[in-house]
């Protein structure tokens, strides 16, 4: 619940996640598979970003950006679009169809969608780009922009990484959605010197913090508690599948459409977590 003023609202929070797993559910119905699991697992992530941290332009006011680096998690980015009135309703239901423009990654182009992701590895780097770039405009923007596990293995997030501490790219704020998978192996299995994660980015010279990735309050807080003076990640432990006890952690998730009974009971476990 909300605390004070400005304060996040949790509670807020929770129905809106809920609705928003309940609309990529239904999107599922549509086609012969989503990466539900990969998008369960930042929902909270995405949602505190556009609904509690972003500035969007209002009254004339400063707009700051949003990259989805990990561009398989696109469907809550397109259910908290379509909720916001960005995108609209026949635009989900016509996601990954001939004459849809949504599809299963972002493309630049569509509303909303700042740029082209999902080649894992280069969102991380754009962000840069693109916070430099505001700074040099005297801008106020923050670039916020949400990884996976899979991208900290790829060399062109580390040398952006470097990149960003070494040119003080303070207005830039990344998120790991931890869930300990990379497609559909443990990450913690197939590559053990993954972790530490924050202590790595502390050593790059970020200022880094570890949450829980379902704790939308604890999520907000990391952000608006931060220093300001360093780029920031925000390593986020998740599960995958988040939300639908057959779903969590079970990799067949990472790229699968619920059948009709499986909805079923996944709709049924939505609404009594309400």
């Amino acid at each position: 619940m909300a605390t004070g003023k400005n304060a996040f609202d949790a509670d807020a929070a929770k129905l809106r996640v809920n609705r928003y797993r309940k609309r990529i559910l239904e999107v599922s119905q549509q086609v012969q598979a989503l990466h539900i699991g990969s998008a369960y697992s930042c929902t909270e992530i995405v949602d505190v970003v556009y609904n509690g941290l972003m500035r969007h332009g209002e009254a004339g006011g400063t707009r700051d950006i949003f990259l989805m680096s990990k561009g398989h998690g696109c469907m809550i980015q397109y259910a908290i679009l379509e909720e916001r009135g960005t995108l609209t309703r026949a635009d989900m239901d016509a996601y990954c169809t001939p004459t849809g423009r949504l599809g299963c990654h972002p493309d630049h182009g569509n509303p909303g969608i700042e740029a082209a992701t999902g080649a894992l590895g280069h969102g991380l780097s754009m962000a840069v780009g693109m916070a430099l770039a505001e700074r040099g405009r005297k801008r106020d923007t923050i670039v916020y922009t949400v990884l996976s596990d899979g991208e900290l293995q790829e060399g062109s997030t580390w040398e952006a990484t470097l990149m960003a501490s070494s040119f003080g790219v303070k207005n830039l704020v990344a998120f790991v959605d931890n869930n300990d998978f990379q497609s559909l192996g443990r990450t913690s299995q197939t590559h053990p010197s993954f972790y530490p994660v924050v202590e790595k980015y502390l050593a790059f010279g970020w200022e880094s913090v570890q949450v829980d990735g379902h704790d939308s309050a604890a999520i907000h807080d990391a952000v608006a508690s931060r220093k300001g003076d360093k780029p920031l990640m925000v390593v986020a432990k998740t599960t995958k599948g988040k939300g639908i006890s057959y779903m969590e952690n079970v990799p067949i998730w990472h790229y699968r459409s619920p059948n009709k009974d499986e909805y079923q009971q996944a709709l049924k476990e939505l609404e009594a977590a309400l």
